[in-house]
This record gives C-alpha cells, structure tokens and sequence, in this order.
C-alpha cells in the first residue's frame, strides 16, 4: 500500500481524535482514584477502627473495619474473620482486656509524641494561639473563671515558664493584665497535649489571680491548684504506687473528654432523681484517697450547676488501676445544693468511712 500525505494526515487526525476522546476517561479515573484514597472506611468502629482481639492481645492493628461485629450497641472492628471468631468466645472479657491495653499505651503514646516537640516550639504554639484567639476579640483574651463562672476578659502579656510531664503533656504559663487594670496581673496555665500528630489544647485553669494588698495588687495561688503543680519532679518516672496527682490528672482528662462532647459542660445523670444535670467543673479536692479493701481510688470535686453562681455539686469519681493505667469507673453525686433558712448549702446523700481508706501521698 501506498503511503501519501493524505493517508498520513487521515492517520494523525484519527489519532488527535482517540486520544482527545480517552484523556478525560483517563482523567476521571485518575480523580476518582485519588478520591478513593482520601475516602474514611464507611464503617467508623470503636478504638479508632484497631482491632479490638488485637488490642485484647496486646497488640495495635489498624483496620478498614470491613469485618466487624455488633456488642451492646457498638460497632467493633477485626483484622480478620477468624479475629472475630475468637472474640466471640468471650466478648466481655475481651473487650475489658482492649479497653486496658489501649488505655494504658495513651500514656506511652503521648510519650513518644511529645519527644517530637521542643519546649520552643511548644511556646511559640501557645503564644500563636493566644495571639489568634485575641485577634478574634479585639486584643482581648477570654478565660472562665472556674470559681465564679465568668469570663475573665484579659490582655496577653507574654509567656513566663513551662512545665514538662513525660506522658502527660507540656504546661506553659503566661502572664495576663486584667483589661481595665493592667497592675492587676494573673498567671493562666494552659495544658497543651499532642493529638493526631499535631498540638492541642486540652484546659486552661488559672494558677494565681489578683488581690488588693493595700494600695497595690498581688498576685495570689488559687485553690485547689492545678494537678501538674503537684508532681515534685518534672520527669516522675514509674513509681510501684499511684500518686495522688495522677488520680487527679485521670478525673480531669476524663471532665475535658466528656466536655469536648457536651458543649463545655459535664452532664451526669442523678443517680437518685435520674434527671441529668449540666454542670461547670471547678476543681479537684486534695488529698486523694484509696480504699483499704478493693484498692479503688477516689476524690471528691466540686463543680457549678449551669446558670448559677451558688449551686455546688460535690461529685465522687471513683478509679481503677489496670494495667498501670489509672481510669475514671463510677461517678456519684455525694452532695446537692439545698437552700436552707435563705441560705444554699451542700447535703450530703452519704458519707465516707475514712477508716476504711488511706490516703494517697
């Protein structure tokens, strides 16, 4: 056969017309692709989708969750069929051995996490946040008052220290002006955590506030202080016992969840009412204590009934320690706000046979 240009020119021109024709085809099948990639699984599971016979083994497996089973109301994801078989056998135990081994690798997690960040970079974190969160209110830094339950409107200043627990997080701590007073100064500590392989805020509780002193203002530690004040070294090591601020920091992480969950509030159910009841945290009472007889912690603590400033709630957490991790189990109501002759007073639904208990150093 003869080959002219007009033969060539035919065969360019089909050419120009196929691939014109494939490259979107192509095109879309590129996109939907990466698509895919970026796609969650369709099924979210407990755990962060780890299997959870794996997790009863000790071991951290991540799934898509494509095999998975039904347990009193949640879903639970397994690396393979004969995963799920086996916690079958026993889906009660096993699931409470997950539950230990994935609390208790937080701790170590968030060890390793933190080894990623320097003290600098954690300050220059906290100091750009607060400096965005100002920008938000004109220069004018919000913080809730745990004891009052207002909201402190302050100027930023600058940050003074940081505290380091290995496991626990960092705890810098800035110095504030109160916005009509800049001699009315305040210590705001903030407890910032690694999460999902970036920074994060977890509270903020104010350390010392001001107090007219004669004709100047000073400034003065709150009570109760923060957990991480606690601590006496800033690297605590694994002591045989519990402490009495790991009980606390336990209690409170579980608070901040809960809050995170709940619009900034704790809600509890009543256990004798059975109505729920929204409420503001306000701190930990000191000291901790441990029952002689189960080894079960417990503390007391004092938290605000929403919408008001003289309705306490003393609320007991107890806490058990498996697998070297401390977590929260039962939570009651110990006294509820009554108003007495004109006055609100606390009464209490039981009380605590401290002879039973020791305290926790």
């Amino acid at each position: 056969m003869k080959f002219t240009r007009k033969n060539l020119f035919s065969a360019t021109l089909a050419l120009l017309l196929t691939t014109s024709s494939i490259l979107p085809v192509l095109s879309s099948l590129v996109m939907a692709a990466e698509k895919i990639s970026t796609i969650k699984p369709a099924i979210q599971g407990e755990f962060d989708n780890q299997c959870v016979m794996g997790l009863a083994e000790g071991k951290r497996i991540k799934t898509d969750c494509s095999v998975n089973t039904q347990f009193e109301g949640k879903t639970y994801c397994f690396r393979t069929e004969d995963a799920k078989v086996e916690f079958n056998k026993d889906p009660k135990r096993n699931l409470e051995r997950a539950k230990d081994h994935f609390a208790a690798g937080e701790v170590t997690q968030t060890a390793d996490d933190m080894g990623k960040y320097s003290v600098d970079d954690v300050k220059a974190w906290i100091h750009q946040y607060i400096q965005d969160e100002s920008k938000k209110n004109n220069g004018i830094y919000f913080v809730h008052d745990s004891l009052t339950g207002e909201q402190l409107p302050l100027k930023y200043i600058n940050i003074d220290f940081m505290r380091t627990l290995h496991g626990y997080g960092f705890f810098p701590e800035a110095i504030f002006t109160a916005n009509d007073d800049k001699d009315k100064k305040y210590l705001i500590d903030f407890w910032v955590k690694p999460k999902n392989g970036k920074l994060d805020l977890f509270d903020v509780r104010i350390y010392k506030s001001p107090r007219k002193d004669g004709d100047k203002w000073a400034m003065v530690k709150r009570q109760p202080k923060p957990w991480w004040w606690i601590p006496a070294s800033e690297h605590p090591g694994e002591p045989e016992q519990k402490r009495s601020w790991e009980v606390m920091s336990a209690i409170e992480e579980h608070i901040v969840s809960s809050k995170e969950a709940s619009s900034g509030l704790y809600k509890l159910i009543d256990d004798k009412t059975g109505k729920e009841v929204e409420l503001e945290f306000i701190g930990v009472h000191q000291p901790v204590r441990k029952l002689k007889e189960s080894g079960q912690f417990f503390a007391c603590t004092d938290f605000r009934k929403k919408g008001s400033k003289d309705e306490i709630y003393d609320i007991d957490f107890w806490l058990d320690e498996k697998t070297g991790k401390i977590k929260v189990g039962t939570v009651r109501v110990h006294k509820v706000p009554e108003m007495r002759d004109g006055d609100i007073i606390q009464v209490p639904r039981y009380n605590h046979d401290h002879s039973k208990t020791e305290l926790v150093p």
